[in-house]
């Protein structure tokens, strides 16, 4: 197929403009990954670039793969017609920046003493770390919050101080603390051969600088470096790649200013403000026809994002029709603001006009997610909460993982401490402290100092432990265990490690005698299938890529394409998501904007712009939902609706009315006839089908179940079922669309 044939003139422009660097500001919506995807199909197809020396980092695992699907086909007999032959899929170097410096430091990271082994520690091991440096430095975590340090570390790793330069610019007491943990903490991570997220960006930038001839080695390879979402990296991810590109600056950057909302975790707006500063030869493109939105969207995001003065103005167009003016809801209470979306949601549904999937549910903070959760399981309406307990947080594939981890690294000090007594082996915490203790008294890692146990009963042995025979007996079953799986992982494929380690630790009877161990083992079996995809792999590199792999995992990455609910997802993780229908709830002060913005302008401006992007991620309908009262940890408050709903001109919007009478909307608008009480309100539509106890019945997400009680209510019907899979659901009849099964 023609590259160039599907662009509209600026997108062309943006692709064939290779040599020098580029700015790209590209509106939401206006198909910067088309472009970015077109750009390197033009430079292999058309410049003739070895493929393997085109660079393309994107900002989720998600994008990378839509990217190399659009590339390349998702398969080899993909049916679809991809810009490039299947057989490049692999040679570009298309990632996250994480992925990307992980593969870097795996090859290279040897110069700065880093182990190919090593592990990556996620949030959750992060402050079982700071935790056990509280403790050796005598520190209470009640008084200092770990979380708080931890984050502390991170915004000072995103600026790359090291903890001597940390320690030199601290102006308070907190920091003084933060000091002296950071320290103590890079310490530990050294000894358990881990790095955390920040250690992947920052380690590269710094062998880049000390290790000269491994840079030159990466610049002479990529002749052109494209990095998307430009807007939200921090100093390092600039840094990094000012470095790759410093030999050809081909360097082309895309995004857009009005979507930077993520300062809290150290994304900094001034990389792509300055670009043109950094590189006054760029060349600068805008891209501003819209593809996704209705013209009427368009112009109420753009008249919301005008206010702010960090930006540079991209003037939004779209030849797409007006589309229905965007709706501004005001319920009572937050019950009330939920029970709007569901049936708003039922009615739109029920008319055919959009489909559950084709819907989304936004809100600033995950609080919020509760009340609407409740609501959509009242009224059985099926969803999706993006940014629940994530798989890879479930305590059983965080177990698994773990005695994986421990296998490829054992040096992995949190690992260790997590599985040695998982299942029940009778190592208690005196003894854990005990073997601590003695590890660091003799300088090595506990792993180290559990062989030392083994060792020990051999005859003639001169080496002394502080257990006791009962507990020497048990650390020495553990150890043996973790030995024969490491001698094994040398031969096994993957899938068979798994399977061996799952019987021979004990953990599948452990989980058999779980009360909810049947879901856990499913969810240990759903592991299994992740593992499947590496079964091919050397013994040798396939742990390390699946570790790797499941550790750059995102909560967005984790999305099902194509499942038919209503997604209910935070305004910071619905950015990159497009939907029909969208949603935004709490548009009241204090929430968006959030309290917190409200003494620093930049802040100010970063809630905008939160507003903006979930705003623009909707094609055809907008609903601004704000509640007159909301209660807070525990107090009801009284709120003013929000700042940014000021700034949407009237003719542009429509006050919805519900008509509490026939429950349907009225055909002039979609409103909400509100009611000044605290009970909730019931909606009168007459019920398909009459149930009784004993009943059973089907229901589309939930399965079949009987009917265990009903409720007349106010033109409506509550009825309670036990459904096979589901256990018990209460069910609004109006709405649940259950079928009586003979």
């Amino acid at each position: 197929m023609d590259i160039l044939t599907e662009l509209n003139p600026k997108q062309r422009q943006a692709v064939e403009a290779i040599d020098g660097p580029v700015l790209i500001l590209a509106g939401p919506g206006s198909g910067k990954t088309r472009v970015i995807t077109h750009r390197v199909a033009y430079l292999i197809r058309v410049c003739k670039v070895n493929p393997r020396r085109i660079m393309a980092v994107t900002f989720t695992n998600k994008a990378a793969r839509e990217m190399e699907n659009r590339l390349f086909g998702k398969s080899e007999k993909d049916l679809a017609t991809p810009l490039l032959n299947w057989s490049n899929r692999g040679q570009v170097t298309i990632g996250t920046f994480h992925a990307i410096c992980a593969r870097i430091l795996r090859i290279d990271g040897k110069a700065m003493g880093i182990d190919p082994k090593y592990v990556i520690y996620d949030s959750d091991d992060q402050i079982a770390l700071i935790k056990r440096s509280f403790e050796e430095l005598r520190l209470d975590p009640k008084q200092y919050n770990p979380s708080a340090v931890a984050s502390a570390i991170s915004h000072a790793k995103s600026k790359m101080m090291s903890p001597i330069e940390y320690q030199k610019q601290n102006r308070s007491y907190f920091e003084e603390i933060v000091g002296r943990v950071y320290e103590r903490y890079q310490q530990l991570l050294t000894e358990s051969k881990a790095l955390d997220f920040d250690d992947l960006l920052l380690k590269v930038v710094e062998l880049f600088r000390k290790h000269t001839e491994v840079l030159k080695r990466y610049q002479e390879r990529y002749v052109h470096v494209m990095v998307d979402e430009f807007q939200d990296t921090n100093l390092v991810q600039y840094e990094l790649v000012k470095q790759i590109s410093g030999e050809y600056r081909n360097i082309c950057v895309v995004g857009d200013p009005d979507q930077s909302i993520y300062s809290w975790r150290s994304a900094d707006l001034r990389n792509i403000l300055s670009f043109e500063k950094d590189f006054p030869d760029a060349k600068v493109i805008f891209l501003e026809q819209n593809y996704r939105s209705t013209k009427t969207i368009l112009e109420t995001a753009s008249h919301v994002i005008s206010a702010n003065l960090q930006r540079k103005p991209v003037k939004l167009w779209t030849e797409n029709d007006k589309g229905e003016r965007i709706a501004i809801v005001e319920a009572f209470t937050e019950q009330e603001e939920a029970q709007f979306v569901v049936r708003e949601v039922e009615r739109v549904v029920s008319r055919g006009e959009f489909k559950p999937g084709d819907i989304a549910v936004m809100y600033r903070t995950n609080a919020q997610s509760r009340v609407l959760e409740e609501c959509f399981i009242r009224y059985g309406m099926p969803y999706r909460l993006v940014a629940g307990t994530r798989f890879y947080e479930r305590r059983e594939v965080k177990d698994v993982i773990a005695y994986f981890r421990l296998i490829q690294n054992p040096q992995d000090s949190v690992s260790l401490q997590r599985i040695i007594n998982v299942p029940g082996r009778g190592i208690g915490p005196q003894t854990l402290n005990k073997l601590s203790t003695w590890a660091k008294s003799l300088g090595i890692s506990p792993f180290d100092s559990l062989n030392l146990i083994i060792e020990s009963r051999k005859k003639d042995s001169v080496i002394q432990h502080p257990f006791d025979t009962r507990s020497a007996d048990v650390l020495g079953r553990f150890i043996r265990l973790m030995n024969d799986c490491i001698a094994r992982s040398r031969e096994k494929n993957l899938v068979e490690l798994l399977d061996y380690l799952l019987e021979s630790s004990g953990y599948k009877q452990y989980l058999s005698n779980d009360p909810d161990g049947a879901e856990r083992w499913e969810n240990v079996m759903e592991l299994r299938t992740v593992a499947e995809q590496y079964r091919d792999l050397p013994p040798s590199e396939a742990l390390t890529a699946f570790l790797e792999g499941v550790a750059l995992v995102s909560d967005v990455d984790g999305m099902e394409e194509g499942v038919d609910r209503v997604t209910l997802i935070t305004l910071h993780q619905a950015k990159g998501l497009e939907f029909p229908v969208v949603f935004i709830v709490g548009m009241e002060e204090k929430l968006l904007p959030h309290i917190r913005s409200f003494d620093d302008p930049a802040q100010m401006e970063e809630e905008r712009r939160l507003a903006y992007v979930g705003i623009t991620r909707a094609k055809r309908r907008v609903y601004l939902v704000y509640a007159f009262r909301r209660s807070f940890m525990g107090i009801s408050t009284v709120n003013q609706r929000s700042r940014f709903l000021e700034d949407i001109p009237k003719h542009l919007t429509t006050t919805p009315d519900w008509s509490e009478e026939s429950g349907k909307a009225t055909e002039s608008a979609y409103s909400w006839n509100r009611v000044r009480q605290e009970e909730p309100v019931t909606v009168s539509t007459e019920s398909t089908v009459e149930l009784k106890d004993g009943d059973r019945v089907r229901h589309a997400q939930f399965g079949d179940g009987v009917v265990v009680s009903s409720k007349k209510m106010k033109g409506d019907c509550e009825v309670t079922v036990a459904f096979n899979s589901a256990g018990l659901k209460r069910l609004m009849l109006s709405f649940a669309r259950l079928e009586k099964i003979s």
